[in-house]
């Protein structure tokens, strides 16, 4: 798998609060796709993609609970 790293933008995190952050993204070529919003502040957001086209969303706050969060369009970024 390949990884990229890349620093972001603050932007609203799962608690609420605007923070920047890094976006780690991997890709295995074959369909698999990992990204990973890691935020200053500590939370996360994480969008699994599989090989079967599903997709698994989700994010967590920096205290460590599971949010319903709004997912936001992922610009790929």
């Amino acid at each position: 798998m390949t990884g990229t790293k890349i620093p972001f933008d603050p932007e609203t995190a799962p608690c609420g609060k605007k923070s920047g952050g890094d976006r780690l993204v991997d890709d295995d070529g074959y369909g698999l796709v990992i990204r990973d919003q890691l935020f200053d502040c500590g939370c996360r957001r994480i969008r699994h993609e599989y090989h079967d086209g599903s997709i698994h969303l989700s994010a967590i706050r920096h205290d460590g609970k599971r949010v319903k969060d709004q997912i936001q369009p992922d610009h790929g970024k």
